[in-house]
């Protein structure tokens, strides 16, 4: 298959993303291991094979001289995030659509993911930048979660979620998906709108998911602790001081 790298669309720390025509490229940078994109690759293949989701199908795991890449279908269309920027006076309108994707996206079950617990234990356990008490806590709360097996997207943002000009919605960026507790992935997605700056959006989106989904919103409040210590675990550097109010063990009963 034929890549031209002509057009990059975004960078991030570790990847660029390119269009070429009726492909995307994401590109990786040369350090990033081969073992987390192929993991990627397969999570993504899965989630096309398994739920009753539209995700651009993964058409080809490649190399461009010494660096992985991914090529997939491309979907035409416009962000959540990018129509509340066009239209902010039907932010609630668009709000209202992100959480029925979501629960869409929660209402699968895709066998041989990773569980949520499973991962974030490891994070937690390997991590060297949180207080020892505070990673015991964090760890003894995680263990008393309850197990579910509900499809975690992982990274569920605005921007991951494409809405086509016939009202199609596509849920892209599967890089970190498991299986686990829908109130553990309601817990990033209302931390990624925080550190956004969007804290007004964030309680918005976490009452209307508490209405939507029937989840008691103090179920997902329990999570976002550990949501905030896995993060913390990226060691990003801007990310730290922020992250590190959230990690305190608060119970919000």
């Amino acid at each position: 298959m034929h890549i031209n790298l002509n057009n990059p669309i975004a960078t991030r720390k570790n990847k660029t993303i390119y269009k070429d025509d009726n492909k995307i490229i994401k590109l990786f940078i040369s350090s990033h291991p081969k073992s987390n994109v192929l993991n990627e690759a397969l999570n993504q293949a899965r989630v096309e094979e398994f739920s009753n989701l539209n995700v651009p199908k993964l058409l080809e795991v490649t190399k461009v001289e010494d660096r992985w890449a991914l090529v997939s279908e491309y979907v035409e269309g416009k962000t959540i995030s990018e129509l509340m920027k066009e239209f902010p006076e039907k932010i609630d309108h668009f709000l209202d659509l992100f959480v029925k994707v979501q629960l869409v996206v929660l209402e699968n079950e895709v066998p041989m993911l990773n569980r949520i617990k499973e991962k974030f234990r490891e994070k937690l356990e390997n991590c060297d930048n949180i207080d020892e008490n505070i990673k015991y806590e964090l760890l003894q709360r995680l263990e008393g979660m309850k197990n579910h097996k509900r499809l975690c997207h992982g990274d569920f943002h605005p921007s991951n979620v494409i809405v086509q000009e016939n009202g199609c919605v596509y849920v892209i960026d599967w890089a970190h998906v498991t299986q686990g507790n829908a109130s553990a992935d309601a817990a990033r997605t209302y931390l990624l709108f925080c550190m956004d700056g969007k804290e007004e959006l964030a309680n918005k989106y976490l009452d209307l998911f508490e209405k939507m989904s029937g989840i008691k919103k103090r179920e997902v409040q329990r999570w976002i602790p550990i949501v905030a210590a896995t993060q913390m675990t990226k060691k990003i550097p801007e990310e730290q001081e922020f992250l590190s109010k959230w990690i305190n063990v608060v119970d919000y009963e």
